[in-house]
């Protein structure tokens, strides 16, 4: 059986995993490169691992988690369906998009909260924060903030010769290793380097500080739409500029759409992990000053951050599409 078949037949029994594990790891990889000493050790010991891969061997644990009895709340958790209608209109609405479930948007504010509040175990901190650096990656994923065919799941694809392929699987993993050409985290470490070197002294030197303007975790239900809107910006842009028809007209791979989005991927990839480290800095940073003023009569967080989801709204189609199909990608990586 080949590798990609293989992958195919793990699709229908296991579930999926948002940007693959070669993606996750990268932007965890990536932001090791940003954080400060004082995140680093942090980091190190909420997950007691002083290893060299600390924020990269729990990138992809939402995913496995999310596929347990104990871990399926958590499901709604890795995208915000932005129900609008591209290629024409692309945009996110938090009050018509994240839906009662909770969204990615929702559980990056709700785990903000939770990981630097300093009274929580052991054990929810470190959930807290496996959970962040997999959710500010899935963020950056434009079909992860998109609701039309659910995220793309349903608009069946060809790619590199494999005609069972959907443009999310795509976008999510098999782009990703074409370019690549593994998974492994010394994939992961190899593609990090290379997209922090671009990103320290090369293409994106000049761009990256506007990847992190205006992100403040006093407001992360804001920050995090700012990366929602502008991922899903790229659906209309860069992922189906022309329509689903037009993505279903020969083999993605060797029709020219490879090399169009590859570019964008790689970008999506880099401001995933600088972001990532960013936001850790902040959350530390802050978390030290509190402490430093002495402590304060605050309540604890809601662990499951209903205070932040928005109104009730009746289900919508699109809602109830995602629904369906289990909140799941419908693919394995």
């Amino acid at each position: 059986m080949a590798p990609k078949t293989i992958l195919l037949t793990l699709a229908a029994l296991q579930g999926a995993q948002a940007w693959g594990t070669l993606g996750h790891a990268t932007i965890a990889y990536i932001a090791q490169n940003y954080l400060t000493d004082t995140t680093a050790t942090w980091a190190k010991g909420v997950l007691s691992d002083t290893s060299s891969s600390y924020l990269a061997n729990i990138a992809s644990w939402a995913d496995t988690y999310r596929s347990t009895t104990a871990g399926a709340f958590s499901a709604p958790f890795h995208y915000i369906d932005a129900e609008d209608s591209p290629p024409t209109s692309c945009n996110v609405d938090y009050d018509r998009d994240c839906g009662s479930t909770g969204c990615s948007v929702s559980a990056i504010a709700n785990y903000t909260q939770r990981v630097g509040d300093g009274r929580l175990s052991a054990a929810n901190t470190a959930e807290a924060l496996k959970f962040l650096v997999h959710f500010l990656g899935d963020i950056t994923q434009p079909l992860h903030d998109e609701a039309l065919e659910t995220g793309g799941n349903g608009i069946i694809v060809t790619f590199d010769g494999y005609d069972t392929d959907n443009l999310h699987s795509d976008w999510d993993t098999y782009i990703p290793e074409k370019l690549v050409g593994g998974h492994t985290l010394a994939d992961a470490k190899e593609w990090a380097d290379t997209l922090t070197t671009e990103i320290k002294s090369g293409a994106y030197k000049s761009v990256a500080v506007s990847w992190v303007k205006g992100d403040d975790i006093t407001d992360a239900v804001g920050s995090a739409m700012m990366w929602a809107t502008d991922a899903n910006a790229l659906v209309c842009k860069v992922v189906m500029p022309n329509g689903v028809a037009a993505l279903q007209t020969g083999d993605l791979y060797t029709n020219g759409y490879y090399e169009s989005v590859i570019g964008t991927v790689e970008l999506q990839i880099a401001k995933g992990g600088y972001r990532l480290a960013n936001w850790l800095n902040m959350i530390v940073d802050a978390n030290l000053k509190r402490r430093g003023e002495g402590a304060q009569v605050r309540p604890l967080p809601d662990l499951m951050g209903r205070d932040l989801l928005p109104p009730l709204r009746p289900l919508s189609r699109a809602k109830m599409a995602r629904a369906a199909i289990g909140y799941g990608c419908g693919h394995e990586h």
